[in-house]
């Protein structure tokens, strides 16, 4: 029996969701009446979604449609950072959205010292675009997920290796 437990806080999403989520937010929008002559294109790049679309109104009606499937998959929201809206050629508006992967270090740094302040006997430490927990007890463990499920945190969360 180990003598200390631990679990890792990344920031991550499952690729293949979120292919999931563009491919029916695409048939959605190629079926709907105020969308279906907008030519609107999702193209999917390795962390960046562009959005190439008629005008800025069928812009945001993308937003909600692709929002709603990605939370129908489980998504977080978090993952999207809408960039600015250019104008393109034909009168065509076009929009990078990025997608947020992996714990920048100053929300790690957040992270950790919520953790110390509220649990004097659990350790976090910084690994790259993680958080390591370790504490003697699996139940100290359970309490500080819980802890961090309840706060509001700028990216998405996911607790792994649990052991």
């Amino acid at each position: 029996m180990a003598s200390t437990y631990s679990f890792d806080i990344v920031s991550d999403y499952d690729r293949q969701e979120l292919v999931n989520a563009l491919d029916q937010a695409t048939r959605e929008i190629q079926g709907r009446y105020d969308l279906k002559d907008t030519k609107t294109k999702m193209d999917l790049g390795e962390s960046t979604i562009t959005v190439n679309t008629a005008s800025e109104f069928a812009l945001q009606a993308v937003h909600t449609v692709l929002q709603t499937k990605a939370a129908k998959r489980n998504l977080s929201l978090k993952i999207f950072d809408f960039g600015t809206v250019e104008s393109a050629s034909g009168g065509r508006v076009r929009q990078e959205i990025t997608l947020k992967k992996g714990i920048s270090s100053d929300v790690a740094k957040q992270i950790s010292k919520a953790i110390r302040d509220n649990f004097k006997k659990i350790q976090a430490s910084i690994q790259g675009d993680a958080v390591r927990v370790s504490a003697k007890s699996k139940d100290e463990l359970q309490t500080v997920i819980q802890f961090l499920k309840q706060e509001e945190w700028p990216v998405a969360l996911q607790f792994t290796n649990y052991r």
